[in-house]
């Protein structure tokens, strides 16, 4: 077997750790909302072709050299309206957001990042534009990485801790452990529960994310159809999950964009799963910061414990 084979395809394997998270809770639930809205492809963001990705209208294609004014006004739907009905969902639960924000996008909305921010929401970096980053060259990725992070220190008054690229590119999981200032990279789908990883000689946290429980399958080929099949999946997943925390606690994540889950129709969904949600005992709703700090205090990294 080749030895510099650097995928991990073992993880923690039949017996993963119990993170002993607090209060002894038996499930850990994220929920994280993208703010995208303004940092997508466009021409008048300097790009040479329209954004296709995550609306409406899932078989759309870029256009080139035009604006498509659809695609933009869908993605508007979720800066004007959205956002503020999801935000008032949460507040009305008490429950505390993860919000993975671009950074371009909150620069052209800096109000809705402040409201983020006195809600007691994360705000955690979603990199500069909402772009794929797999054909960047490496020093525009790190330029575009600096930019985000000293546009949300601007607005936010304090840097962001996590990282979340989406459509990563080869280098950067690299450029976020020699940024250094980060407490978890978000960047993987490939566990239930966080674990530690090297990357240019820096061990670094990694929280993984979903693209199941998601509300983008709204947006995507054999997806879901209504808000009932997004209802059932989340439910479902809970309560595995929470069934398997009796014994091996674990961590779920949920994904929201403004765009999508900020439609009436879909938000009715979301809520019948925070009533869901609420009614279990044992259950730690946080922010992916706080599972950050609980994991660097409780399960500090070791040369032998890389997973």
């Amino acid at each position: 077997m080749d030895k510099d084979y650097s995928r991990d395809l073992i993880g923690y394997g039949a017996n993963p750790p119990n993170p002993n998270w607090p209060g002894g809770a038996r499930i850990a639930v994220s929920f994280v909302l993208n703010y995208e809205e303004g940092g997508e492809r466009c021409l008048l963001h300097g790009d040479d072709e329209s954004e296709a990705f995550l609306s409406e209208i899932p078989a759309a294609q870029p256009i080139k050299g035009e604006r498509h004014i659809s695609i933009e006004s869908i993605y508007e739907y979720g800066s004007r309206a959205g956002v503020w009905r999801v935000l008032k969902l949460f507040d009305e639960y008490e429950i505390p957001l993860t919000v993975f924000a671009v950074a371009m996008a909150i620069e052209r909305h800096p109000e809705v990042a402040q409201a983020m921010t006195q809600a007691g929401h994360e705000i955690c970096s979603h990199g500069y534009r909402w772009i794929d980053y797999q054909y960047m060259d490496e020093s525009q990725e790190r330029d575009h990485m600096m930019k985000a992070i000293e546009i949300i220190k601007q607005i936010t008054g304090e840097r962001p801790l996590g990282w979340y690229t989406g459509r990563t590119g080869p280098n950067t999981r690299k450029l976020v452990a020699e940024e250094g200032g980060f407490l978890y990279d978000s960047d993987a789908y490939d566990d239930d529960l966080p674990y530690w990883h090297t990357e240019a000689d820096q061990p670094q946290l990694v929280i993984p994310y979903t693209l199941d429980v998601n509300d983008m399958r709204f947006a995507t080929v054999q997806g879901f159809n209504s808000g009932e099949q997004f209802y059932q999946y989340l439910k479902d997943t809970f309560d595995t999950l929470y069934a398997e925390g009796e014994t091996a606690p674990k961590m779920m994540s949920i994904g929201l964009h403004c765009r999508l889950i900020g439609r009436p129709g879909r938000i009715a969904s979301l809520k019948r799963f925070l009533d869901y949600v609420k009614q279990h005992d044992d259950v730690w709703l946080c922010r992916r910061v706080d599972i950050a700090r609980h994991w660097h205090e409780h399960h500090p990294y070791t040369s032998n414990q890389e997973k």
